[in-house]
C-alpha cells in the first residue's frame, strides 16, 4: 500500500513539474518581447532527424569573442534593438539598469560554445525550399532574458514557411 502511494505521489510530482515547465514556455511564447537575431544557416538536412536547418547566430559569435568559454553555465548579454527590433550584441550584463532599446538575453556556455537555446529549426519534410532564404530567427524573450525561437524570417523580416 505504501509503495503505491509513493508511486502515485512521484507520478503527480513528475507530471506536475513537466506541466509547469510547459506552461512557462507557453507564457514566454505569448507574452515575451519579440527580437530578431541575424542567422547563418549551416546544414539543411539530417537523415536521422528529418528536415531541419542548423542555425548559427551572429550574436552568438559576438558573445563568443567577449566571453571566456572555459566555465560552463548560464550568463546574460545585453542586446541593443534597432527600430525593427533586430538585436545586436551590446555588452555582457553586469546587473546595471537597461537603457532605452535594450534587452537581456540569457545564453549558456556549452562545451566551449555559446548556446542561445537552440541550434536547429525543424520543418516538415519537403519544405526546405520554403526556408532557404531565412536570414533571421524570431525569438520571444522575457524580462529575465529567457528566449524561445518561434520562427524564421527572411531578409525583409517576413514570416517564412506559410
Amino acid at each position: 500500500m505504501t509503495t503505491r502511494i509513493l508511486l502515485a505521489l512521484g507520478a503527480v510530482l513528475v507530471f506536475g513539474t513537466v506541466n509547469w515547465q510547459i506552461a512557462g514556455k507557453e507564457r514566454l511564447r505569448v507574452n515575451g518581447q519579440t527580437v530578431f537575431l541575424d542567422m547563418a544557416p549551416v546544414d539543411p538536412r539530417s537523415l536521422m532527424q528529418g528536415d531541419y536547418m542548423a542555425l548559427n547566430f551572429a550574436v552568438a559569435r559576438q558573445i563568443q569573442r567577449q566571453v571566456e568559454t572555459e566555465g560552463e553555465g548560464i550568463r546574460t548579454a545585453v542586446l541593443e534593438l534597432d527600430s525593427k527590433r533586430v538585436g545586436r550584441f551590446s555588452r555582457l550584463d553586469t546587473g546595471a539598469p537597461l537603457g532605452t532599446g535594450e534587452m537581456r538575453l540569457r545564453f549558456r556556455v556549452r562545451e566551449g560554445s555559446i548556446w542561445l537555446g537552440t541550434n536547429a529549426f525543424f520543418f516538415q519534410e519537403g519544405d526546405a525550399e520554403k526556408y532557404a532564404g531565412a536570414r533571421f530567427g524570431e525569438f520571444r524573450v522575457n524580462e529575465d532574458g529567457d528566449a524561445m525561437l518561434i520562427g524564421l524570417r527572411d531578409a525583409e523580416l517576413r514570416v517564412m514557411g506559410r
